[in-house]
């Protein structure tokens, strides 16, 4: 289906642009949000007649969010989150988490202004888009940690995992005898024969 789009879709076009899309891509999203009218003669007339309101209305909510993107200049957030002791989450952070988040560090964003590919699901460092315009994102910094201690070691560069985890470097090796029963120690197999 070929549709003329009223304002920029990532991936797609820019306003005006008339392209061809999946026939359930333009009926299920585009055309209910607004964002395209299907590609037919009166529809063109139409986008043309209205098309310098369009771009100074775009131009204007453009120049809102990139006022509102100021002062998203290095944001981030901390979630205290339950994790096991390899860090995986006990559940995932979900852009409704993050959302209650921004709002505590004093941002106000919709649920549809934050973009989570895919739920986060370990403690670490993430960044997450927030796209407060089709033109306009930020990047949020998620610091998502088990106690404001470890957040705070995240935040200066520590991998907690890694630190938590160290490696032995002893190199105590303990003696192997072939022969043993199945759960003897090396001592008691050798103290076994002097007694006998």
């Amino acid at each position: 289906m070929d549709v003329i789009l009223l304002e920029r879709v990532e991936k797609l076009g820019a306003i005006g642009d008339v392209v061809k899309v999946k026939d359930g891509f333009a009926r299920n999203f585009l055309l209910p949000r607004k964002k395209a009218l299907r590609a037919n003669e009166a529809n063109r007339k139409v986008f043309e007649a209205n098309r310098a309101r369009i771009e100074s209305d775009n131009a204007a909510r453009r120049g809102e969010a990139e006022k509102q993107a100021g002062g998203f200049k290095d944001a981030s957030v901390t979630l205290i989150r339950q994790a096991s002791n390899t860090g995986q989450l006990y559940g995932s952070v979900a852009v409704r988490d993050l959302i209650e988040a921004l709002e505590a560090a004093g941002h106000k964003v919709t649920r549809a202004q934050v973009v989570l590919d895919k739920p986060i699901k370990a403690i670490g460092l993430y960044q997450v888009k927030v796209a407060l315009h089709p033109e306009v994102s930020v990047p949020v910094k998620v610091n998502v940690a088990r106690s404001p201690e470890e957040a705070e070691m995240q935040a200066t560069g520590v991998d907690v995992m890694a630190s938590m985890f160290e490696r032995d470097e002893a190199g105590f090796i303990e003696d192997y005898d072939p022969n043993a029963e199945p759960g003897a120690t090396a001592e008691v197999s050798a103290a076994e024969p002097a007694a006998g």
